[in-house]
């Protein structure tokens, strides 16, 4: 299967057709440049808060379901918990990141 650069503009052209009239959502990208203000103990509290939230409504809803509760199901259990790893695990490596960072400019000779 060989594709060309004709079909493959006639491919995205296409497709272009099923962008929403609005465009592509842009309140996430309002929400990333909307940062005036905050430093970034307060954007790293926020994001711990947020971790700290997801695990929270994780354990919930698995015990819920280890209750019997018929309102919650396995799937959404299920994606609740990566959901809350994903996040930790996002968290983690912006600590790492952060201490890395730090020692650095630390060894760095005044």
């Amino acid at each position: 299967m060989q594709i060309g650069a004709n079909s493959l503009l006639q491919e995205m052209q296409s497709l272009s057709g099923e962008i929403p009239a609005g465009g592509i959502n842009t309140q996430i990208t309002r929400q990333v440049n909307n940062t005036s203000g905050s430093n970034f103990g307060e954007l790293l509290s926020q994001a711990v808060g947020t971790v700290g939230e997801l695990q929270a409504n994780s354990s919930s809803m698995a015990s819920r379901l280890d209750m019997g509760d018929t309102s919650v199901t396995l799937s959404d259990t299920v994606i609740a918990r990566e959901k809350a790893s994903v996040a930790f695990e996002a968290t983690v490596q912006v600590r790492n990141k952060f201490v890395e960072a730090y020692k650095q400019i630390m060894s760095m000779p005044v």
